[in-house]
């Protein structure tokens, strides 16, 4: 089995219940639900006139390989009514791999762990809930140093 952290998002909709939905299709598609943060209500990243976001993270147990993670969370997205328009845009659900075991991979349509992870305090802080001393495989540092050097000044509150 693998261990997967997969962030949440949304800000359209019953943000909330959008939330609940999509942890109950990667419980029932994925695999098991080890450990969820908190929800936090946060502005948006990249297009700031939008509404703002509910990002949670979770920690899910899984024996897909990392490419079938990836197809499967983007038919949870399709399903939950996730229409991609352009980059940053408002959005329904949102499903997100930031880590998978200790891998790195860096392919065009693939990429873990998730190269934004250092710079999104919406990430960082619910990933730092469950997981403050996992660390990035790549810049050798915990979850938990990554926030106290992250940049990004955009709120992040627990719901």
């Amino acid at each position: 089995m693998h261990q997967t952290y997969i962030l949440i998002g949304s800000n359209l909709g019953h943000r909330i219940q959008q939330l609940e939905d999509a942890c109950g299709l990667v419980a029932m598609f994925v695999g098991d639900i080890i450990q969820k943060s908190s929800i936090y209500e946060t502005q948006p990243w990249g297009v700031s006139e939008q509404p703002h976001f509910y990002n949670q993270v979770i920690k899910v147990e899984t024996s897909l390989s990392p490419h079938d993670l990836l197809t499967t969370l983007l038919q949870i997205e399709e399903k939950l009514g996730r229409e991609r328009s352009k980059k940053w845009d408002a959005r329904k659900i949102d499903l997100d791999i930031l880590y998978f075991d200790k891998l790195i991979i860096h392919e065009p349509t693939l990429k873990i762990p998730h190269v934004e992870i250092p710079n999104r305090r919406f990430t960082l802080v619910p990933l730092v809930e469950i997981a403050a001393d996992e660390v990035h495989p790549l810049l050798h540092k915990t979850n938990q140093e990554l926030l106290e050097a992250c940049q990004d000044k955009l709120t992040v509150q627990k719901v």
